[in-house]
């Protein structure tokens, strides 16, 4: 598997990640004290899905053809992959304070993204989604803290 498709698959584990915590995140906010947040965090969701479609859309460009499913052992580094059990029962804090560190997994995990030998139109998609999640993160953590 090239570094690109490797990189790419990771990716889009990571940002579908992101959209399915995102929309869990929206439909618990919706039950609590804080259910204006539940809109941007279903926005978040939607923005994720593009993410994925536009790694998706350039591996099949440069001809790889990504096996989906991610391994065990991949799963278990996700940052979102415990949402569903750490909302239980939660507060809009607690949802805002998941929602936070599943973010901080997808900043690093685009970060190390561009640490890779990628080809300039993937380096150049991972930059300007590495913006994209950043902006989400500073949002979502200046959420949390208020």
């Amino acid at each position: 598997m090239s570094t690109d498709a490797k990189v790419t698959k990771d990716l889009m584990q990571t940002v579908e990640d992101g959209r399915n915590g995102f929309a869990d995140a929206a439909d618990k906010l919706a039950d609590t004290d804080q259910p204006d947040l539940a809109p941007r965090f279903r926005d978040f969701s939607e923005q994720r899905s593009a993410m994925y479609t536009e790694l998706e859309t350039l591996a099949a460009a440069y001809g790889d053809d990504l096996d989906e499913d991610g391994s065990v052992a991949a799963s278990l580094h996700r940052g979102w992959m415990s949402l569903k059990d750490a909302l239980t029962g939660s507060s809009a804090d607690g949802v805002l304070g998941v929602a936070e560190q599943g973010e901080e997994h997808a900043v690093n995990e685009y970060r190390k993204a561009l640490d890779e030998d990628l080809s300039p139109e993937l380096a150049e998609v991972v930059r300007r989604q590495l913006v994209e999640i950043t902006a989400v993160h500073d949002e979502v953590k200046r959420l949390a803290a208020a």
